[in-house]
């Protein structure tokens, strides 16, 4: 039987491991800060903007331009040194010394900033400058692309705040509703039949769970922006059969309001197969547990499988509403004046589609990143895992048998 070891045994391993952190750190340090370095250079070589804080600083930022240099051509000599002596390149080469290795670290934190103050006043400054241009301009700017595109957002932004407000409008009442719809269709998806159960009992659960399986693989098997055209379409076909005029069924069937059903019904769909993956993944001794102390089915799912089952679920759940902002912009399909509608209202004003995409395509991307960022402290509030986002059709389809 051997021993522990010792203390003088563990330092050596210590020592080993504490060198290979300090040798792969180095490496880090200056392969990702010689890109950080590369975006500087570039930026300083870009022509200044009009509002740029370092126009009257030349030799400032020509001393950035010939550091940032300094530290491409060091991480091309590493790397040179590394080619030539990469058998024995953790004995020879100089940048694995824990000094220099610190240095390194220090030197990189300064290749960083002087990086970032190029980025305000490259980027943030430039679009600063085209802002302050295009609020001013009485016709839209054709020399520069990104004057343009401030200025159709200046002057279309009734617009897009209008779809704005709608795709998140959407978004949130739509995974609300679809949320408790979920909660209906999963149970009565995992219903099984009981000794107790008489036979209307029985049938009963067989035809929810039945159901619960055929919307499903429905709902998940067929594209949103087909059901959005189902939906309208067909309800406005029904009231068409009554006496109701075009102008009366557009009160009372709005796009809004189809776009919204087509967005619950979609939604319940997948958060049902959530919900049920995370019933799923709570111990069967759980059920067994609850049903020995005398508890009925229904009183074990809802006191001891449910809570444990949505908790397992929020991950999921709460990333539907991330795809709904996202997958919401197909219901302009039906008119539903959306984000995407409001991009292509704007497009066709100005005859800019790429630009006007371009600014869709940014709004959109901050509303999923704080909706994200918020759902994710959600979650961690209940100590659970934050998963990656996806899309709806990420989800692959199981058809039951």
């Amino acid at each position: 039987m051997s021993s522990a070891p010792t203390s003088e045994q563990r330092a050596p391993r210590r020592r080993g491991r504490v060198a290979s952190f300090v040798l792969d750190d180095h490496r880090y340090v200056l392969l990702g800060t010689s890109a950080v370095a590369a975006v500087g250079m570039l930026l300083s070589s870009q022509p200044r903007p009009a509002m740029s804080f370092l126009a009257n600083a030349f030799t400032v930022e020509l001393v950035m331009y010939y550091l940032l240099a300094a530290w491409l051509v060091l991480a091309a000599v590493a790397l040179i040194f590394k080619l030539t002596h990469w058998k024995n390149y953790d004995e020879t080469a100089p940048f694995t010394k824990p000094a220099v290795a610190r240095v390194l670290r220090y030197a990189s934190y300064v290749v960083w900033a002087m990086t970032l103050v190029l980025v305000v006043d490259r980027v943030v400054m430039s679009v600063a400058s085209a802002w302050s241009v295009a609020v001013t301009a009485t016709s839209r700017p054709t020399d520069d692309m990104l004057e343009s595109m401030c200025y159709i957002l200046w002057n279309g932004r009734q617009t897009f705040i209008t779809g704005f407000v709608t795709t998140v409008e959407l978004a949130v009442i739509g995974t609300v509703v679809a949320f408790f719809l979920a909660l209906l269709l999963v149970f009565c998806r995992i219903q099984t039949v009981d000794r107790p159960d008489n036979d209307f009992i029985r049938f009963w659960k067989k035809a929810g769970a039945g159901f619960a399986k055929v919307y499903s693989t429905v709902v998940r098997g067929t594209p949103m922006m087909v059901q959005a055209m189902v939906i309208y379409f067909g309800v406005f076909g029904l009231f068409r059969m009554t006496s109701l005029s075009t102008t009366q069924i557009n009160g009372i069937w709005t796009t809004f309001l189809a776009g919204l059903v087509t967005i619950t019904l979609n939604s319940t769909a997948y958060m049902m197969e959530v919900l049920r993956g995370g019933i799923e993944s709570v111990d069967p001794g759980q059920m067994e547990a609850a049903r020995s102390l005398g508890l009925s089915q229904w009183q074990a799912m809802r006191k001891v499988v449910f809570p444990q089952g949505i908790k397992y679920s929020i991950p999921g759940l709460s990333n539907e509403l991330v795809i709904n902002i996202k997958d919401s912009s197909v219901l302009s399909v039906i008119g539903t004046f959306d984000l995407m509608f409001a991009t292509t209202t704007v497009a066709g004003i100005y005859y800019q589609q790429f630009q006007t995409a371009l600014i869709s395509t940014v709004v959109y991307l901050c509303l999923t990143m704080f909706a994200s960022w918020l759902l994710g402290r959600f979650a961690r509030r209940f100590d659970v895992k934050v998963e990656a986002l996806g899309s709806t059709s990420d989800t692959p389809v199981k058809v039951e048998e």
